[in-house]
C-alpha cells in the first residue's frame, strides 16, 4: 500500500515538473528584448502588438505609418513568457493591445488549459493596472504541415482550432474583442496557404499585407 501511494506521488510530482519545464519561456533573446523594452520611455496613445516570432518579425511601424504602434513580440515566445513581462506592458497605459500568442505553447505540449490560465493573466492584469486599454484576442495562425522546418509545430490543427474556439469564448467571457483570423489564411486543403508562408509558421510579405488588411479598421 505504501509503495502504491509513493509511486503515486511521485508520478504527480514527475508531471507537474514536466509541466513546469514545458514552460520555460526565457533565453537569451527573450531577456535582450525584454531588456530593450523596460528601457524604452513611454509615450501617449501607444498600439501595442503582442506576442511571438509571428508579430517580431513585422515592421508594424510600415504597416501602419500614421498610428503610435509598438512592437512587443518575441520571437520563441509562450503565453507565460507574454504573462511575465506585462508589467512593462501595462505601465504605458497603450489605447489598443492586439495579442497573438500561443502557437509555441502547442508545440511544446503544454495543456490547452494552462495556454487558457496564462491568458486569463494577461487579460486580468491589462483589466487591472490599464482599465481604459482596449484588448484585442486574435486567433491562433494555421501551419503547414508541407514543410518540414518546424516540426513541432506541424500536425496540431486540430489542437490549434480547439484553442481559438476557447479563446473566443474567453474574449466573451471577459468582453474583450476576439478576431477570428485564422480562416483568412487557409488554402483549399484547410492548411496556411503557400501565399503567406514559406516554412509552414511565419508569414511572408503577403501575409502580412493580408494580416494588417485583416485588422486595420480596428487599429
Amino acid at each position: 500500500m505504501m509503495k502504491v501511494i509513493i509511486l503515486f506521488f511521485s508520478t504527480l510530482f514527475m508531471g507537474v515538473f514536466a509541466q513546469e519545464t514545458k514552460q520555460i519561456f526565457n533565453n537569451y533573446y527573450y531577456d535582450q528584448r525584454r531588456s530593450f523594452f523596460e528601457a524604452m520611455p513611454t509615450g501617449k496613445n501607444e498600439i501595442i502588438m503582442l506576442g511571438n516570432s509571428i508579430t517580431n518579425c513585422a515592421n508594424w511601424e510600415e504597416l501602419f505609418p500614421d498610428k503610435r504602434i509598438k512592437n512587443r513580440g518575441i520571437s520563441g515566445d509562450i503565453t507565460l513568457g507574454v504573462l511575465d513581462r506585462m508589467d512593462e506592458i501595462v505601465k504605458r497605459k497603450p489605447k489598443k493591445i492586439f495579442i497573438l500568442i500561443g502557437i509555441n505553447d502547442i508545440s511544446l505540449g503544454i495543456d490547452k488549459s494552462v495556454i487558457l490560465t496564462n491568458y486569463q493573466g494577461i487579460i486580468s492584469k491589462i483589466k487591472k493596472s490599464s482599465p481604459k486599454t482596449t484588448v484585442y484576442i486574435q486567433s491562433i495562425l494555421p501551419t503547414n504541415d508541407e514543410f518540414d522546418t518546424f516540426k513541432k509545430h506541424q500536425g496540431k490543427m486540430d489542437i490549434i482550432k480547439k484553442v481559438n474556439i476557447e479563446l473566443e469564448k474567453l474574449a466573451k467571457d471577459n468582453k474583450v474583442v476576439f478576431l477570428n483570423i485564422f480562416p483568412e489564411f487557409l488554402d483549399e486543403k484547410g492548411k496556411m496557404s503557400k501565399q503567406y508562408t514559406n516554412d509552414g509558421l511565419h508569414l511572408l510579405g503577403e501575409g502580412y499585407l493580408l494580416w494588417a488588411s485583416l485588422i486595420k479598421k480596428y487599429i
